[in-house]
């Protein structure tokens, strides 16, 4: 490949990338789910000047207390603020989505791209891991995960991760098998360059809008899946503030207190809301096929 195509296509690369950057922006979703999600994070970053409350002091004098005065959240049954635990609860809960999801993707997008690019019997057994993971549940397999590596925070974001993996490489495997065939990586091969930089500087950029998509996504969904672990008491160990967790402790106390479960249920309703709606809007910029 000559040096002139090869930058006419890096050019014409960045060209698309920012037509899809603009499509982004005029979709009034796309653009509202990353403002709530950008004052989510914030929230999250910031929790340590936004409340003057301990997140997992306990204080028996203020147990299950309404919303108001000093607690806008109310407290629960130790008497913690749940807006404190709230706020500090978003950088776990988006942790585990943000890692989990690295984790899907490093690994996922690892296995599609070898499968679709070396087919053969390397496409055959990596498609048969993939089908026999996928033959389960995402939480059911991540239940199993955690229970070989045992209950805690980091085995939840590892065995969200691994779950997950199987959506990446199928769709990547598709991805590659299109993009092999395109000219400049046949002229890549035949030039003799190596297999790494082939997959890495021509195959991996070409597919990457789907695996965008899928990875924002992916997100939200890991938030649901951490929750739901350490609902379970498998993923965050009290008195961790998380939002699944938190759940779990206002179970028994729905009728009385219903503000200890309200509050980080609205929390996750919002932060996975957010997502979908910027993952939906990236699915729509990415199309090659929108032309407005």
């Amino acid at each position: 490949m000559t040096e002139a195509a090869s930058r006419s296509r890096s050019t014409r690369g960045r060209s698309l990338w920012r037509l899809s950057a603009q499509r982004l922006m005029r979709n009034p979703g796309a653009v509202t789910g990353m403002v709530v999600l950008g004052v989510l994070v914030a929230a999250s970053v910031l929790a340590p000047w936004l409340t003057s409350f301990d997140p997992i002091a306990l204080a028996p004098r203020d147990r299950l207390q309404p919303p108001g005065g000093a607690h806008w959240f109310g407290t629960d049954a130790f008497g913690r603020d749940i807006f404190t635990r709230v706020v500090y609860g978003g950088r776990t809960s988006l942790q585990i989505g943000f890692v989990a999801v690295t984790i899907s993707t490093l690994i996922g997008v690892t296995l599609g791209l070898v499968a679709g690019y070396f087919g053969g019997t390397v496409d055959q057994i990596a498609s048969r891991i993939v089908d026999v993971m996928l033959a389960f549940p995402g939480l059911l397999l991540a239940l199993a995960i955690v229970a070989i590596l045992g209950p805690n925070l980091l085995n939840a974001m590892i065995a969200v991760g691994i779950s997950a993996s199987p959506n990446y490489a199928r769709v990547t495997r598709g991805a590659v098998l299109q993009a092999k065939e395109l000219a400049f990586v046949e002229a890549a091969q035949q030039s003799g360059a190596r297999t790494w930089r082939i997959l890495v500087l021509h195959v991996l950029p070409n597919v990457l809008g789907p695996i965008v998509v899928i990875a924002t996504l992916g997100v939200a969904n890991a938030i649901i899946a951490g929750a739901a672990l350490s609902f379970l008491g498998l993923g965050a160990e009290p008195p961790t503030p998380e939002w699944g967790l938190m759940l779990s402790d206002g179970r028994a106390y729905l009728r009385h207190a219903w503000w200890i479960t309200t509050f980080p249920g609205l929390a996750i309703m919002v932060t996975v809301l957010a997502i979908n709606l910027v993952g939906d809007g990236l699915r729509d910029a990415l199309d090659p096929r929108m032309t407005r």
